[in-house]
């Protein structure tokens, strides 16, 4: 089992900033991309920023300038480093994850079970 766990999650004031984390844990061999997608009720998920493991980064013209991803490839962490918060950021924020479980099996997609982020105007 491959495991995605998040933190950092919660309320904040526009304006304001928050870090969201998340570690891959379990049978894992490698890992490609590692990321963050976002969802709001009735709206498909989207993405905020990914980054591979050779440093190219990934963000949506919504956060760029005010998101900040990064990542440790020997941890498998990634946070997100988020400023100047506003009301269109709130939602429901997902870590995930584009890996391989061993040398010979193929590339799946992994994600955390989402953690949340409010941010009051």
């Amino acid at each position: 089992q491959v495991q995605l766990v998040e933190s950092g999650g919660g309320l904040v004031q526009a304006g304001g900033s928050l870090r969201l984390s998340c570690a891959a844990s379990g049978s894992i061999w490698l890992i490609d991309t590692m990321g963050w997608y976002r969802q709001t009720p009735g709206k498909q998920r989207e993405l905020v920023a990914t980054a591979t493991s050779g440093g190219s980064t990934n963000y949506a013209d919504s956060v760029k300038g005010r998101f900040t991803i990064s990542r440790d490839n020997v941890k498998n962490t990634v946070d997100l480093q988020m400023n100047s918060l506003n009301a269109e950021d709130t939602a429901d924020y997902y870590c995930y994850a584009l890996g391989r479980r061993g040398r010979f099996t193929g590339w799946s997609e992994y994600w955390g079970q989402g953690t949340q982020v409010n941010v009051s105007s």
